[in-house]
């Protein structure tokens, strides 16, 4: 009995030592997605509705992402929101919520998109897209980082293993993978990924 009481002690002590050790200053970094859920080999089986229809229906979460999309078809011709509503070709789509969009135009001293140029907003829409469906397992890479190529010509980000996305002129995380579509797979991030230094 004795020799039981001191093996459970001794775990208790070692778990704690564990722990104490293991803490390290707060940086701020809190991931919303586990790194393991992110490479895990699960299927993602197609959705019912298509990425604009997922966007339009997420009560209020991409209410920004869809106004940038309009705001490129009506200055531009883009054809970006027929493209994900009705599309049959699969795409990833990297998508910031509204918190994100709203960052953004502080960042930039504007009120809306449709005080940006739409010629840039087009860019870095198309630099949230990749050809092809892609799921979280094929985005996040086991070890090292993934080069994704996007649909802005020749630009390209990188994904680390814990689903940090690299981009050219600023950093994002994969907050919400997999969200399955018919013509495609969301992946929601915390910031709007730019192509460009600001």
């Amino acid at each position: 009995m004795l020799n039981l009481r001191s093996f459970a002690l001794a775990g208790i002590f070692a778990v704690a030592v564990l722990a104490v050790g293991c803490t390290k200053e707060d940086d701020g970094y809190y991931p919303s997605v586990e790194a393991e859920e992110l490479k895990s080999g699960m299927a993602v089986k197609k959705g019912s509705m298509s990425i604009a229809e997922i966007a339009l229906a997420d009560d209020g979460e991409f209410d920004e992402l869809v106004a940038a999309l309009v705001h490129v078809d009506t200055e531009l011709g883009a054809g970006l929101v027929d493209l994900f509503l009705n599309g049959k070709d699969q795409y990833t789509v990297f998508a910031p919520t509204d918190a994100a969009f709203e960052n953004l135009y502080d960042v930039l001293g504007v009120g809306s998109i449709t005080e940006v140029d739409p010629q840039t907003v087009l860019n870095v829409l198309l630099y949230h897209v990749t050809e092809g469906r892609r799921a979280a397992n094929s985005v996040v890479p086991k070890v090292n980082t993934r080069t994704i190529e996007t649909l802005l010509s020749g630009a390209t980000f990188k994904v680390d293993t814990n689903g940090k996305i690299w981009a050219t002129g600023n950093s994002s995380m994969i907050v919400m993978p997999n969200v399955s579509a018919s013509n495609g797979i969301i992946h929601v991030i915390d910031t709007v990924i730019l192509p460009i230094v600001l």
